[in-house]
């Protein structure tokens, strides 16, 4: 079972805003891209449920994911499906070129880690000991 990070409520708290109508998916969505991109490259203390047991570091976790929630409500795709399936547009006066090896949708904004996840998991209060990031080990 895949592991959630937020709720709705820190989202609204968050953001300042009342959630999508989606905003459970797209917290699971935002939860399960950020394990995959960011929070399996850190090293922090977990509990059963595999989250992280420390008040701080969950706390910087639910922030993130409700950053990168926010981030594909703002730029309005959450898979990276609105950058694929072209390489060039023309429509009447207007053209739009994209490099044949960009039409993956991997570069789209809504596969990228939004820049206020970064901010949340460098928190001051995060210390070494609580969090590490990129420390990726194997006991």
């Amino acid at each position: 079972m895949a592991r959630v990070y937020a709720t709705a409520d820190q989202y609204e708290d968050y953001t300042g805003q009342a959630p999508p109508a989606d905003i459970d998916h797209r917290l699971r969505a935002a939860s399960s891209f950020l394990d995959a991109q960011v929070f399996r490259m850190c090293r922090y203390d977990v509990t059963d449920a595999g989250l992280p047991s420390n008040a701080l570091v969950a706390a910087a976790f639910a922030d993130a994911t409700c950053a990168q929630a926010l981030w594909g409500v703002e730029v309005g795709d959450t898979t990276g499906a609105a950058g694929v399936g072209w390489g060039n547009v023309k429509i009447g006066g207007v053209q739009l070129g994209r490099s044949v090896t960009s039409v993956s949708g991997a570069d789209a904004p809504g596969r990228q880690v939004a820049p206020a996840v970064g901010d949340a998991l460098r928190n001051p209060d995060l210390t070494p000991d609580l969090l590490q990031l990129g420390a990726v080990s194997t006991w």
